[in-house]
């Protein structure tokens, strides 16, 4: 012990341990300064859109549709799209990517098919949305002749965008239940398939929340796949139901942005704020459900 100890103590053995400690200190400063520029970044766009927009946050901005003169111009009708148009994408694309999830971690046969898919799934969820965009056009659009510029194919459009990080975000989830769950399951006689959804599912599901928030949160701050269905469309009412033509929030802002007229730069401003208060509320909820269904062991 005590030739550790002096081993320790020797000059060499210093000089090692003020690097490790000079590189350690170096390291949390620029954590610390990557922290403070990216802080300072969403504090300079907040305090820059509430000093343009607050001041356009009226009740007749609130309850409006798009317009166009800036002074009755309204931000409803887009909301009201982006609601519906979330609600389709989150009704096809949550089931339909645990499911899959589900499948592949627990079900399909290690084949070379199967890994042929979840390479193609992994490779999906790295492509630009504007393809996503396109592929909607040609399939739901031109080959089906669903309506143009509905929520209804803006969400299905964006469900094939948000599918491929909720299936693998699924898989890691599932995959990181302790095997001993399964197999204390399957020991006191429950089948493959109740052991997965009765035990293994409700376990992986704050995992599987977490992706479907990053998924969704994508979806709601899109406009280039939204942009090739038509969805840039002047809407003056807002949308009666997933098929009637609207709008959304980011595409407005886009339009807005895009007008000559300085009297649209407080409503542009405005509509970023509601779109911000959006996304923070259907966060926290899908937050608050993440919590309340996690499950420590």
């Amino acid at each position: 012990m005590s030739d550790l100890t002096e081993t320790w103590k020797t000059p060499q053995m210093q000089r090692r341990l003020k690097s490790r400690h000079a590189a350690e200190r170096r390291f949390r400063l620029v954590g610390m300064a990557a922290i403070i520029i990216s802080v300072a970044f969403l504090a300079f766009l907040l305090v820059t859109m509430l000093k343009n927009g607050l001041s356009g946050l009226t009740w007749d901005f609130l309850s409006g549709s798009d317009s166009t003169e800036p002074t009755v111009a309204g931000v409803w009708g887009a909301v009201k799209g982006s609601l519906l148009t979330m609600l389709v994408t989150l009704a096809l694309s949550f089931p339909m990517g645990v499911l899959a999830a589900v499948y592949l971690e627990e079900f399909a046969p290690r084949s070379r098919w199967v890994e042929w898919v979840e390479v193609s799934i992994n490779n999906l969820a790295a492509v630009p949305s504007i393809i996503f965009g396109l592929l909607g056009l040609a399939v739901f659009i031109n080959t089906f002749h669903f309506p143009r510029s509905s929520p209804l194919v803006g969400g299905m459009t964006l469900a094939l965008m948000t599918m491929p990080v909720i299936v693998i975000s699924g898989r890691n989830a599932i995959k990181a239940v302790p095997p001993s769950i399964r197999d204390a399951a399957l020991g006191i006689g429950a089948s493959r398939v109740q052991t997965v959804f009765h035990h293994v599912l409700p376990l992986a599901l704050p995992g599987i929340l977490t992706g479907t928030i990053i998924g969704m949160a994508r979806a709601l701050g899109e406009t280039a796949p939204l942009l090739m269905i038509g969805m840039r469309a002047f809407v003056s009412t807002p949308p009666g139901g997933i098929t009637d033509p609207a709008s959304v929030l980011p595409m407005q802002i886009f339009l807005w942005s895009d007008e000559i007229d300085a009297a649209f730069v407080k409503n542009t401003s405005a509509a970023i704020i509601v779109l911000l208060a959006f996304l923070l509320v259907m966060n926290g909820l899908a937050i608050y459900l993440r919590n309340k269904f996690e499950t420590r062991w």
